[in-house]
Formats: structure tokens, sequence, C-alpha cells
């Protein structure tokens, strides 16, 4: 069983832009005891009235990294410099590698915008080894009936797989280095043991609801971090319950990171901001 290493509750909401409320569970300027995850903000549930407003983040670049957006509730709308762009809806999953420079916006959509309603999402930074980092941008577009379902023994509930394996079923998401990404629905009163890799990064959201995690009371927007020894933990679910489950093989690289750039020296992330301010890494026309 994986020990918990420590539980990060009470986080403070701050906001992104003018569109997403946020907490911060964790980043990258902590340390590398989430290698190779640098950061996740955990956005809402917020309400937003309907307006005539465009909300969100306008253009801003990153290099080094991949940042996996997640939504569960509301629409959001994407454009960036490789000419990639898209809608998300609930269940709809953004991979987007930077690697070697992207710019790009997101913004909430326009009908979500005139209509109103609530918005749930994580955004999901994950590192890329020294050797990655000069890779071309990529953009996956992930809709919510492609990823694979696993009913948990016992009627326990569900296990969306959008990345990396879970027990026999793979996901969907390519990834550069061994990740995986669950969503766990639970049901009321269940209880399952979740198998994991031995050796890496583990990290256990609690989205909505009541459970227990190897014992230790966790509730909603509360975030558990797990030794890298062990293969498993032990959940019960008090209540319906919805969980997010990271796990990573730490890729033991030096991380210096100034805003949305994560490189391995000083010098690096000095060249790109100068890459960016000389348009190196495109704009948004």
């Amino acid at each position: 069983m994986k020990k918990i290493q420590r539980i990060i509750r009470d986080v403070q909401q701050h906001w992104v832009g003018d569109g997403f409320p946020v907490r911060s569970l964790f980043s990258y300027g902590g340390g590398n005891d989430f290698d190779p995850f640098l950061l996740l903000d955990y956005a809402g549930p917020h309400e937003f009235a309907a307006g005539e407003a465009k909300r969100g983040v306008s253009e801003h670049p990153h290099r080094g990294f991949e940042t996996v957006t997640i939504l569960y509730q509301g629409e959001l709308e994407h454009r960036d410099s490789s000419g990639s762009h898209g809608t998300l809806g609930p269940g709809d999953v953004q991979w987007m590698t930077a690697a070697s420079g992207i710019v790009h916006e997101e913004f909430h959509s326009r009908q979500f915008a005139e209509s109103g309603g609530t918005l749930e999402m994580v955004q999901l930074w994950v590192n890329l080894r020294s050797g990655d980092k000069a890779s071309p941008p990529k953009y996956q577009d992930l809709r919510d009936s492609e990823f694979p379902r696993v009913e948990l023994p016992g009627g326990a509930g569900t296990a969306r797989v959008i990345a990396g394996q879970f027990g026999d079923t793979r996901g969907v998401a390519s990834t550069f280095s061994p990740i995986n990404v669950w969503d766990l629905q639970l049901n009321a009163g269940a209880s399952c043991t979740v198998n994991v890799p031995v050796g890496h990064t583990t990290v256990l959201i609690a989205q909505a609801g009541r459970v227990s995690v190897n014992e230790t009371a966790m509730n909603a927007v509360e975030l558990a971090l797990f030794e890298r020894d062990g293969d498993a933990i032990a959940i019960e679910s008090q209540t319906i319950s919805r969980l997010l489950i990271l796990t990573g093989e730490p890729l033991g690289e030096p991380v210096v990171g100034q805003g949305p750039f994560v490189m391995n020296s000083r010098e690096e992330i000095h060249a790109a901001i100068r890459d960016y301010q000389s348009g190196k890494m495109g704009h948004l026309s």
C-alpha cells in the first residue's frame, strides 16, 4: 500500500484572467515532490451569470511542458499559434504540448458566456524531459466519448481512462513519458483498491463528495500526495464521489521555471523570453 506523504487542504481561490477562479493545489515553485507534474489548478465549481463579456485568458506563451485541460462543466474555446482550435464541452480534454514554444488563448465559449452556467475544470502542467522540450508543438483534442470506461469490482463505480493504463484498459491520450490520468466515479458506500505503479509519483484529488483514502478522510478539492513506494491505494466513499488520480514516472531533472516557461536552466529561460518577444513562438492573428 502506498503511504500518504501529505494532504493539501483549504487552498485559497484566486483568479486567472477574468474567467477562471482557481485553487492552485501545487506548483513547480514548491520543489520536485510532484515530478513529473508541475502544477495543478482546480477551477470552480463557479456559477457565471449570463452576459456579453468575453471571459478567459488572452494570448500568452508556453515552452518546455504540456498543459492538460479536463473540463467537467461549462464550455471553453481554445486557439493557438500552431493553427489548432477547438471547443471543449463537459468531459472533453485538451492536451496541448507546448514543447519548443506555442502561443494560445483560452476563453469561455460564446454560447456559454451568453447563457451562463457552472464552470468546473482542472488544468494540469506536465513536464517534458530535456530532450523533448525542443519537440514541435502538438495538440490533442479529445472527446469524452473516446475515453474507455472500466467497471470497478463490486459495483463500486467506474474509472474513465484518459491516459496510461488502468488494468488491461488503455487511455487514448499520447504521452512523452509514462503517465496515468484516471477519473473515478464512486457510488455511496463503495470501497475499492486501486493499483498504481511502484516508483511513480501518485496524486489523488477529491473533486466531489466525501471519501476515506487509506483511512484518511478527504473532502472536495483536497489533494493527497503519496510516497513512491507501494503499489495500491484503498478508497472508501461515504457519498457519491468523484476523484482524479494521477501517476507519473519521475524525470529526475532540474526544474527552472519563470511564469509560462519551464526549462532546465536559467539560460534556457532567458532564451525562451527572447524567442517569445521576437515572435519566434508565433502569434495569434
